[in-house]
C-alpha cells in the first residue's frame, strides 16, 4: 500500500504534502506526490522545480519515508488522473490540500476537492493550511 498526496507548490499543496508525510511515516508505507497542475494555469510555477523537489526529498528522508515523485499534467479533470494513479501505485489513502471558497465561487468555478471527496473510492484526507490569522 501507499499514501498518495496531489501537490502542488501552494500553501494548501505544502499542507497536504506534510500530513501526507505523517501519514506514510505512521503506515510505513512510501508516499507518492503527484503534481499534476492544469496546463496554462495562471502560475505554472505549480510545477515542482528541481530545487522543490531536493526539498520535499530531504523532507522524507528526514521522516524516513520512500519518496516517488510523479509529474502528470491534467487537461480537464484531475480526478480521472488521480483515480488512475491510486489504482497504479495500490493507494491506501489520497491526501488533498483545500482552500476555502465563497458559495459563490463553487458556483461558477465548481470545486476539485469536492468532486475527489465525490468520486474516489478510497479514504481521502483533506487538510488545510494553518490560519496565520491566530
Amino acid at each position: 500500500m501507499t499514501v498518495l498526496v496531489a501537490y502542488v507548490d501552494t500553501a494548501e499543496g505544502n499542507a497536504a504534502f506534510e500530513a501526507a508525510v505523517e501519514e506514510a511515516a505512521h503506515r510505513g508505507e512510501p508516499l507518492v506526490v503527484l503534481n499534476s497542475p492544469r496546463p496554462g494555469a495562471p502560475v505554472d510555477a505549480h510545477l515542482v522545480t528541481d530545487d522543490r523537489a531536493a526539498a520535499l526529498r530531504r523532507r522524507t528522508d528526514e521522516a524516513g519515508v520512500e519518496l516517488d515523485l510523479r509529474q502528470t499534467p491534467h487537461h480537464e479533470d484531475l480526478v480521472p488522473v488521480l483515480e488512475e494513479v491510486a489504482a497504479e501505485v495500490g493507494a491506501s489513502v489520497l491526501v488533498i490540500g483545500i482552500k476555502r471558497r465563497s458559495p459563490v465561487g463553487k458556483l461558477l468555478l465548481g470545486s476539485t476537492a469536492q468532486r475527489i471527496l465525490l468520486h474516489i473510492t478510497i479514504p481521502v484526507l483533506a487538510v488545510k493550511p494553518a490560519d496565520r490569522r491566530a
